[in-house]
């Protein structure tokens, strides 16, 4: 559901307010998707590491065991 222009008038207009009254406040709002993406894609690349160093640690018991 697209806004009108008035309503879009009027949220750009709170969004200025906040962010003359609140800048923290503001800048936190406006950083917010882009915070969980960052630890969403942290979390992913710490899996994929343990992954590999456990890949990496079965694959040298095989090459060492002795036969």
């Amino acid at each position: 559901m697209a806004l009108s222009i008035e309503e879009e008038r009027i949220l750009t207009e709170i969004a200025s307010q906040l962010g003359q009254e609140d800048p923290a406040l503001a800048d936190r709002l406006a950083n917010f998707g882009r915070l969980r993406r960052r630890r969403r894609i942290r979390a992913i690349a710490a899996i994929f590491v343990a992954v590999l160093v456990i890949a990496s640690l079965v694959g040298a018991a095989f090459v060492t065991a002795p036969t």
